[in-house]
């Protein structure tokens, strides 16, 4: 069914904003098609966001009347997602927007959005369910039946009947225009300059995080959009072209015929099979996108803005595995890493400094954020890509109480299921990359953190002690920190701190 007439008694459910401050998600899978029945707060539909796939709930009952994409799209925040039909709803009927008459405004579709730029940005900025589009175009109350959930764990309250996120507008406010059934004059065009006392027109944070890590003022551009809305393309423009203008501008100067629909390859990604860099030729080109895009970005912004340092350490970690080994022996006791997660808490409370992150203001100052307790981040591989679930104040838990949540951590982030809180929300990393068979890395530290402590593998190595050589059960920590936060000095004694614990654990355990 094409979007552009859609009966009233469709109940558009346009994609939420899934907690994260995301812009966008990628379609995996549908889990109903067009004909089947739908319940309140049934999963619909299953997308891949910046860090996990999540299942989406949708807040109508009734029949799937339209599926708006296909799996493996990418789809905007406020976009349409399913039209549902409310049980009893006749099946077919007038379309609710007829043809505009000669003359009029171009017709503004309710539901692609794509001369409504500002009503998609106000969804977006919402987060509401969605609407009918009867309801859109006479600005009314939302149906009864919507449940308000936009994701499982992210819904309104119970008992909640799909109510606005934001107060709604007093008697005194001016409602949102409706569309009027008689022919009018023709409403004046939106323009893209901005007067002084208007807000930047810019509300994708990728965005705006663009234009600050370029050093541009966004009141400064000429949005290329709707209403002159300031889109990546504008910002990508200026930064290439510095005082060159932006994209909109210099569109304007060629003729509508030699625009191209889509970017142009670059000498990179010529269009022809043949990689011009390096003569052979190309098999795939695969987006990066979803989970993909996201760590790309993360690891590029952090290479780019922190000014890491690295030390490292051997231990000999003889003394924590005949430790475990003897717990282990008496019924049970918690993993190697949850020893070191422990031993990591301790000393991040000697070293607060590498619990700390560097915020920087648009008019770019910076400042030195200290938070209460430590959410511990442990990496961790999946089919997907690699993910730092945390465990939220890890400086709360014992070494058991640690291990459980490594676990479940670990697990849920394997399977997709980790939320995007715990995705998100940690300040300090621990790598244990000796799962591989290596015995060190220079890690890149997760952004906007400030360190992250990486564990090699354990190995039979040549130690002395006491004057003679001994085989011992040996690896190596490797401490990469934001050398903004603090001193070598600081981030040695860090280290140390843990070795010393690992090397003789029973001296510190008994002080915790």
């Amino acid at each position: 069914m094409s979007t552009e007439a859609l009966p009233a008694s469709l109940q558009v459910f346009r994609l939420p904003d899934l907690g994260e401050g995301l812009t966008e998600a990628e379609l995996v899978n549908w889990l109903v098609k067009e004909g089947d029945e739908v319940r309140v707060d049934q999963p619909v539909a299953e997308v891949e966001t910046a860090k996990a796939v999540v299942e989406v709930p949708c807040p109508y009952a009734g029949t799937i009347a339209v599926l708006h994409g296909a799996a493996g799209e990418t789809l905007e925040v406020g976009a349409p997602l399913i039209s549902v039909r409310a049980a009893g709803a006749p099946a077919a009927e007038e379309p609710a927007v007829q043809p505009p008459a000669a003359g009029a405004a171009p017709r503004v579709d309710p539901v692609a959005g794509t001369s409504a730029g500002p009503e998609a940005e106000t969804y977006r900025n919402e987060e509401r369910a969605g609407i009918s589009t009867a309801a859109a175009a006479a600005a009314a109350p939302e149906p009864e039946q919507g449940s308000g959930n936009v994701l499982i764990g992210y819904g309104t309250p119970g008992g909640s009947t799909g109510k606005r996120t934001r107060a709604r507008r007093t008697a005194g406010a001016s409602p949102r225009p409706a569309t009027q059934a008689t022919p009018g004059p023709a409403a004046p065009a939106p323009t893209s300059g901005r007067s002084a006392v208007q807000a930047v027109r810019c509300i994708s944070p990728l965005v705006r995080r663009m234009a600050l890590e370029g050093g541009l003022v966004l009141r400064e551009l000429t949005g290329s959009g709707p209403d002159g809305l300031i889109l990546r393309r504008d910002v990508e423009a200026a930064l290439a072209g510095r005082g060159t203008g932006n994209l909109a501008a210099l569109d304007r100067e060629r003729p509508a015929m030699e625009r191209p629909a889509v970017e142009a390859p670059t000498a990179e990604q010529p269009a022809s099979g043949t990689d011009q860099r390096s003569g052979l030729a190309v098999l795939e080109r695969i987006p990066l996108r979803g989970m993909r895009r996201t760590i790309a970005d993360t690891l590029s912004r952090s290479r780019r803005e922190i000014p890491e340092a690295t030390v490292w350490v051997d231990v000999d970690a003889t003394a924590l595995l005949d430790l475990r080994a003897s717990l282990k022996s008496e019924g049970g006791a918690p993993g190697l890493l949850a020893f070191i997660a422990r031993f990591v808490v301790a000393g991040l409370a000697k070293y607060p400094e590498l619990n700390t992150r560097v915020l920087t203001g648009e008019d770019g100052s910076q400042e030195l954020l200290t938070v209460e307790g430590i959410n511990l981040g442990v990496a961790a591989q999946t089919d997907r890509g690699l993910v730092v679930p945390s465990i939220r104040r890890a400086d709360l838990l014992n070494a058991r109480a640690l291990d459980a949540e490594i676990r479940r951590l670990t697990e849920a982030a394997r399977a997709g299921k980790a939320t995007p809180a715990e995705l998100t929300s940690g300040t300090f990393t621990l790598n244990n990359y000796g799962v591989f068979g290596v015995d060190g890395s220079a890690a890149i530290i997760n952004h906007p953190e400030s360190a992250i402590l990486g564990v090699g593998r354990i190995i039979d190595r040549p130690w002395v002690v006491d004057g003679a050589l001994a085989v011992r059960k040996v690896t190596e920590l490797t401490l990469t920190f934001d050398h903004r936060v603090c001193d070598g000095g600081t981030a040695g004694g860090f280290l140390r701190f843990v070795a010393d614990a690992m090397e003789n654990p029973a001296r510190l355990l008994a002080d915790l």
